[in-house]
């Protein structure tokens, strides 16, 4: 079966396939039950039901009385809550991932069963049943269905985690009791042939769409090769640690990689409340070839106000909650990969903003600068939370500022006329991607020489799931993308307008929560951004000219220009 992910699904529609999945699956259940019954190979089905009845032995039967307990919904329950606490109690992120991937898959493969179930009626195998037969449907089989959702669940995090001969042969063991419970329905006279292979496909689809959604990417990581010694002398490198966010284990390996790199001098520094970005500034010196960061969006983007317009090129670990700016710079996810891969590529020139408010202190921001619902948002996301779900945290807290009231602001785009507006948000952004591959500012690159502005003002519950739909169907994979500069006509009319410039003016009516990469601002009743075209140098992995526009420098941009566009009128 082809990954949704490489076929170009992004992860957010892989987990809107499923009702496509459904349809599909209650389709041939109609197709088995009506035109195909009669035809080979559906017409020999009751002949297999009656030559294994007629064959069953003390041991076959036995035999299959504990495998129907091992996939009945009792212990496809249970064993899926232990399962999920096991993961969320072991001390490796993101398991939290990993157990929403297992709890996810079996409550979706069971909820396709059970729609399809209501469509499609097939009665049972006319032979004698071993099994209490339930009033749902043979087609398809639900215990099929569940043991691949669970046991093959449980080999997907398996071969992700267990290396050598231990994973083959845990995986393998787990990928059989399927085909074990397949024929065991068979066996004991509760389902046709064509309804296990129907559970069989119900539950792996289930199990590929969640996987996609769910899963962060696994990248092979081969050795570093051994590095040549550097020709210039010792190279020194200062790295930039969180210390919650990158861990001891986590540190060792990139001081291990930085090693073989060349990087024999290295300085560490660690952040703290009051300074995120460790002291850097005073750590730089005329020989620092390289700056390291470990940790997320807000250490990044307090070790790029330092670095910025010094020459001194920046590595970026991704350890944080979000990691919006290496995602956008298509780094891999997990952290050691990323430094790896861009210590293999080369360098590129991205723009930075500049920005100052009341309250605000002149600095910079790589990813985005926002007031009211996003700031609100950040600012009561849960730290436990974030711990343990992730930038999942940030949904759970977007939820309670749904019914915040709109705001009153003006937006000046260079020297023009100020215009007035309402809105729940406005985003200033370098670069536009979100989480899930949702593209909030569809044209922002950093590399392009302006910043880009989007104003949200949805209306009421259909407004909010309007202007989600129109981002989504902009996602890698989905139905539409944005590529006009001029209006266009969209079902989340009224919640969207777009904007760029180089210099960005925000006035509020009323003080608003702000923030900058993730970092929580005081309240204020302005923000003005100004870009800053090409000051930081960053490692980046080697791009190709399809990936290109994310911003590698592969194409240029066009600098100090504007435009007012209304990608949802």
């Amino acid at each position: 079966m082809t990954n949704p992910r490489e076929a170009g699904v992004g992860p957010v529609l892989a987990l809107l396939l499923l009702p496509v999945q459904t349809a599909v699956v209650a389709a041939l259940g109609l197709l088995v039950t009506g035109p195909l019954a009669h035809r080979w190979p559906l017409s020999a089905e009751d002949g297999v039901n009656r030559a294994l009845a007629a064959r069953r032995t003390p041991l076959a039967t036995a035999l299959t009385d504990g495998v129907t307990l091992l996939a009945g919904t009792q212990s496809v329950v249970a064993l899926t809550l232990i399962g999920t606490a096991a993961l969320l109690l072991v001390p490796r992120v993101p398991c939290w991932k990993e157990a929403a991937f297992l709890s996810v898959t079996v409550a979706a493969q069971s909820s396709v069963f059970l729609l399809v179930t209501v469509v499609v009626n097939r009665e049972r195998p006319d032979v004698p049943h071993l099994d209490a037969a339930p009033p749902t449907s043979s087609f398809p089989s639900g215990h099929v269905g569940a043991s691949v959702a669970l046991f093959g669940g449980l080999a997907v995090l398996a071969s992700r985690r267990l290396r050598g001969v231990q994973r083959h042969l845990v995986v393998g063991l787990l990928l059989v009791i399927p085909l074990l419970v397949a024929a065991s329905r068979v066996y004991r006279g509760m389902h046709h042939t064509s309804d296990v292979v129907a559970g069989l496909l119900n539950g792996a689809c289930t199990l590929t769409l969640v996987a996609t959604a769910l899963l962060p990417r696994l990248r092979k990581e081969a050795e570093p090769p051994a590095a040549d010694p550097p020709a210039h002398g010792v190279r020194q490198v200062v790295v930039v640690r969180h210390p919650r966010a990158c861990g001891e284990g986590t540190a060792n390996r990139v001081r291990d990689l930085l090693r073989g790199h060349g990087y024999t001098e290295q300085r560490w520094t660690e952040t703290t409340p009051g300074d995120p970005s460790g002291a850097l500034a005073s750590h730089l010196g005329t020989d620092t070839t390289l700056v390291v960061v470990c940790g997320g969006d807000g250490t990044v983007r307090a070790c790029a106000d330092v670095v910025a317009g010094t020459g001194v090129p920046l590595a970026i670990v991704p350890c944080g909650t979000g990691n919006l700016l290496a995602r956008n710079l298509r780094l891999p996810a997990e952290p050691v990969a990323a430094l790896r891969a861009a210590l293999g590529g080369r360098t590129a020139r991205l723009d930075v903003g500049r920005i100052r408010g009341d309250g605000i202190a002149p600095t910079r921001f790589a990813v985005m600068a926002g007031a009211g619902f996003d700031a609100a948002m950040v600012r009561d996301a849960s730290a436990r939370l974030k711990e343990c779900l992730g930038w999942a945290a940030y949904v759970v807290s977007a939820v309670r500022h749904l019914r915040d009231d709109p705001i009153r602001l003006s937006i000046r785009l260079d020297r023009g006329a100020p215009l007035e507006r309402w809105a729940r948000m406005v985003v200033i952004g370098n670069v536009g991607t979100l989480q899930g591959g949702l593209p909030l500012l569809p044209q922002a690159r950093p590399d392009s020489g302006r910043l880009e502005v989007v104003l949200l003002d949805p209306r009421g519950a259909a407004g909010w799931l309007a202007a989600a739909a129109y981002l989504v169907s902009r996602a890698p994979g989905g139905r539409r993308r944005y590529t006009s500069e001029a209006a266009e006509p969209s079902p989340a009319r009224g919640a969207l307008e777009y904007f760029h410039a180089a210099r960005i003016e925000l006035r509020f009516a009323r003080p608003q929560p702000r923030e900058l990469d993730g970092d929580v601002f005081p309240v204020g009743t302005g923000l003005t951004a100004e870009v800053e075209p090409g000051a930081l140098r960053v490692w980046l992995p080697t791009p190709s000219r399809a990936r290109a526009p994310m911003g590698t420098g592969e194409e240029g941009g066009t600098h100090g220009h504007r435009d007012t566009r209304t990608a949802a009128q």
